[in-house]
């Protein structure tokens, strides 16, 4: 299976985490019965991937820490970073986060950096409409 980071994903997760998910199990249903172990909810092979794969970027990329991670595919989040709260307050609104995702595409992608950069700019955008004052974020 070819796993690609889902911005679309990565901000959802991080909306989850924020209301205050810490637990996420990346355990699928094919390994649990494998295993004899009985999960609450199925979970399919590429769903569980997909979760563990995005989980383990928000951590390598310092946007979460994790505080456990268990061989039975549990994963503990501590919190969400710094950074990965500033990404966070810029995406949040649907709007500004829909118009980063077009900028985005109608570049042929862009990295996280760049994502964060284009939201901050609709953000700002959004501020100036708004109320009227420009800022320098």
């Amino acid at each position: 299976m070819r796993l690609e980071r889902d911005m679309d994903f990565i901000r959802e997760l991080l909306l989850k985490i924020e209301a205050g998910q810490t637990h996420f199990n990346t355990m699928s249903s094919s390994t649990a019965r494998a295993l004899m172990i009985d999960l609450d909810a199925p979970v399919s092979d590429e769903d569980a991937d997909k979760l563990a794969y995005h989980l383990k970027l928000l951590e390598e990329g310092g946007i979460i820490t994790v505080g456990h991670r268990s061989g039975g595919g549990d994963v503990m989040v501590d919190a969400i970073t710094w950074a990965g709260h500033d990404f966070l307050d810029n995406v949040k609104d649907s709007e500004v986060w829909a118009k980063t995702k077009a900028g985005a595409n109608a570049m042929g992608g862009a990295a996280f950096d760049v994502m964060t950069a284009l939201a901050k700019g609709f953000l700002k955008k959004k501020l100036l409409d708004h109320t009227g004052v420009e800022i320098d974020l």
